[in-house]
């Protein structure tokens, strides 16, 4: 693995296999272990969440290690200070750094300026660790990932964008439908095909999307910092609901994928978001164990 992680394209085929495989041992092991033994990670977040703080949190507890958790009112990247000033001296205290901010640029500068890994826990335009669960589940329920349709149906967000950069090295066959004017951005998109996602397919048709789907993924309308936004997004995305009328055009026995918070009644159903197809807490559940693995994997070169 690269030094880093900040998005899916860090990562090649081989990687990938060895997060898999070690993400599955440490699930299954459901024991504490010694991995990170006296190593101390800081969490840096300036932008909060639930899942993100807790699974790291957790994780880093589970692999023996102790975690120091910085607060936006603790440190702000690129206002307080310049980012490689606070990359430099965390460096000096810490053996990782996880992040969690806005902007993608603070994100590449802290993991350039840092003399320690840096894994991304969410920026403006990826989040990696999210898309790694995402895949993992795929492949508890199916086996495998060559050949797996995943439909796509929302916002082309930074989900969208690390789903993507790791499906394009793992064979899934990934279809996105966006409204106009909410397209993921065309160079990530672009390389993403170029690296294995040639049968990639964009629309703005989301029964196009979803037909004949074997996962059919969706996120929420409006993401934290984009409130100014939310009418004008539920106007633009009305037609874009996971609802049960929709997944009439997918597989029989298709799954539905969310990376949560769920807006139930916006961007999907109640109904579905409580049916028997829904893995969205399998998917939260295994954002801890594929995080345990990259930590593992990183923090102990």
């Amino acid at each position: 693995m690269n030094k880093d992680l900040t998005s899916g394209f860090d990562l090649d085929r081989a990687d990938l296999n060895n997060i898999f495989k070690l993400a599955a041992e440490l699930k299954e092991r459901r024991r504490p272990g010694q991995e990170l033994n006296g190593k101390v990670i800081s969490l840096v977040f300036q932008k909060p969440s639930m899942r993100t703080r807790v699974s790291f949190e957790v994780g880093v507890s589970q692999l023996g290690g102790s975690c120091v958790y910085l607060s936006p009112g603790d440190i702000s990247l690129g206002d307080r200070e310049p980012v490689k000033d606070a990359a430099r001296v965390l460096s000096r205290y810490v053996d990782g750094v996880i992040c969690r901010t806005f902007a993608h640029s603070h994100m590449e500068e802290l993991a350039r300026y840092s003399e320690v890994p840096v894994i991304n826990g969410l920026s403006d335009v990826y989040h990696p660790c999210q898309a790694l669960a995402d895949m993992f589940t795929i492949l508890e329920i199916k086996g495998r990932l060559e050949g797996v349709r995943l439909a796509f149906v929302g916002d082309g967000n930074n989900v969208l964008h690390s789903l993507l950069a790791i499906a394009a090295k793992t064979g899934v066959d990934l279809r996105a439908a966006t409204p106009r004017g909410f397209d993921p951005q065309s160079q990530i998109w672009e390389q993403a095909v170029r690296e294995g996602g040639k049968s990639f397919k964009l629309t703005h048709d989301p029964r196009e999307a979803v037909e004949g789907a074997d996962f059919v993924y969706t996120d929420v309308w409006t993401s934290m910092g984009q409130e100014s936004e939310r009418e004008q997004r539920l106007k633009a995305f009305r037609d874009f609901q996971v609802n049960q009328e929709l997944l009439q055009k997918a597989a029989p026995d298709c799954r539905v994928m969310h990376c949560m918070p769920v807006h139930r009644g916006e961007e999907v159903t109640e109904e579905v978001i409580e049916s028997n197809r829904s893995v969205i807490i399998d998917q939260a559940e295994n954002r801890l164990h594929v995080q345990k693995a990259v930590m593992a994997l990183l923090f102990n070169k």
